[in-house]
């Protein structure tokens, strides 16, 4: 997407100028022949649009616009209304801009779904999904409202998994940091001792010493090797090939780790499924979204398979049931909520289950990590230590 100032006239011979967001410069001239304008000029400029670089809108700034937004129509206000007083006071610069984008768009005479779509870095399948089922079903209040409920929770659980990933990443740079400076600093040290008494070495010693030398000799290749390998390893997972192997990996990692990946999936998975079915969107396209957006290719390729045999008449329930990777509780409930015509109720059940579930299990996992963790650095420095004073013991024999 580009952005193109514009001046152009319409049928009454009024001027007028202003910016539009488009791929190239054919589509946006065919932009102002649909609002009933002929350009005058019309030129590319610098400003990024969020199709582009424009710096990323926060969550938490998209939560309180849908939020403010949904009480505005309910209030009566018209959709422009609407978007001129959320652009003068949101306190997210890149959301300003893109709000003025959609306001000029809709006053162009574009649906709001229409000009949401336009900016889809910033307004995701779900959002623009919603705001499109409330156009058609005059609801627009009531699915900006459920959508600020789903912005909420998504990042409710989202605090929750890095919250528990903070101390295991700090202990993880502080054994890394340590292991690193004794190895190029103290290491070196008592190495010049040993050489000064000569003498064999311990086995262990020798190993410490040679990562020492290994490490001081070669830290240039070491370090940006390393750093690369993160970079590469970052980038890899956003393949194809790489999501699909390493969303794999996630779900079966032991120590709970794998159950607590798949209970964030199924939570974001229900919510989202939950949220569509109340905004009145088709249920094959809900499926669709709700496997897009659950964060796992895994089951998001299950929901694939769920979504062929329901388009062929059968219960969603079925397809859940006989796929391993829903648990029994989703597939059951999922049968009770269709069999009694409260489908979304019961999605938000299992959604609120396992938002609470992860909760608990990540309590539980940081109970248990946190010991390990330092376990895990003491063996480390312990074993360095213990290299370095085992020849201190056959002092007296290098010595001789």
């Amino acid at each position: 997407m580009g952005a193109f100032a514009y001046s152009a006239i319409n049928a009454l011979g009024v001027e007028s100028a202003g910016q539009l967001t488009a791929p190239d410069l054919g589509a946006a001239r065919e932009q102002l022949r649909q609002r009933g304008l002929r350009p005058v000029s019309l030129t590319e400029v610098g400003g990024q649009t969020a199709g582009g670089r424009r710096k990323k809108v926060k969550q938490r700034s998209l939560q309180v616009f849908s939020r403010q937004f949904a009480t505005m129509i309910e209030a009566g206000l018209n959709v422009v209304s609407a978007l001129v007083i959320l652009e003068q006071q949101t306190d997210d610069n890149a959301l300003a801009a893109v709000i003025r984008e959609v306001r000029t768009d809709v006053e162009g005479g574009m649906l709001l779904s229409q000009a949401l779509a336009r900016h889809p870095k910033v307004f995701d399948r779900l959002f623009i999904s919603m705001v499109e089922a409330g156009e058609t079903a005059g609801i627009l209040d009531t699915v900006l409202d459920r959508m600020a409920l789903q912005i909420e929770k998504e990042m409710k659980i989202k605090r929750r998994v890095k919250g528990a990933m903070v101390y295991p990443m700090v202990v993880l740079c502080f054994a890394l940091a340590t292991l690193t400076g004794m190895l190029l600093f103290l290491v070196p040290v008592f190495e010049g001792i040993f050489a000064d008494l000569g003498g064999e070495l311990p086995a262990l010693t020798k190993m410490v010493v040679a990562a020492s030398d290994l490490v001081r000799g070669y830290w240039f290749i070491l370090f940006p090797a390393f750093g690369g390998s993160i970079y590469g390893f970052l980038r890899w997972k956003k393949t194809p090939a790489g999501r699909q192997v390493w969303d794999r990996f996630k779900l079966r990692v032991p120590a709970g780790i794998g159950k607590v990946v798949l209970k964030v999936t199924m939570a974001r998975f229900s919510r989202t499924l939950a949220t569509l079915v109340a905004a009145g969107v088709d249920i094959i396209k809900a499926l669709e979204i709700s496997g897009q957006t659950a964060g796992n290719w895994v089951v998001e390729s299950a929901l694939v398979d769920v979504r062929a045999q329901v388009h062929q008449g059968i219960p969603i329930a079925q397809p859940l049931i006989e796929n391993p990777v829903f648990p029994p509780l989703v597939s059951q409930m999922v049968k009770v909520g269709e069999e009694t015509g409260e489908l979304e109720k019961m999605l938000d059940k299992i959604a609120d289950f396992y938002e609470d579930e992860v909760d608990t299990s990540i309590a539980s996992l940081t109970s248990i990590i946190e010991p390990l963790m330092m376990v895990g650095v003491g063996v480390i420095i312990g074993i360095i230590v213990i290299a370095m004073y085992l020849p201190m013991f056959k002092l007296l024999e290098l010595v001789e």
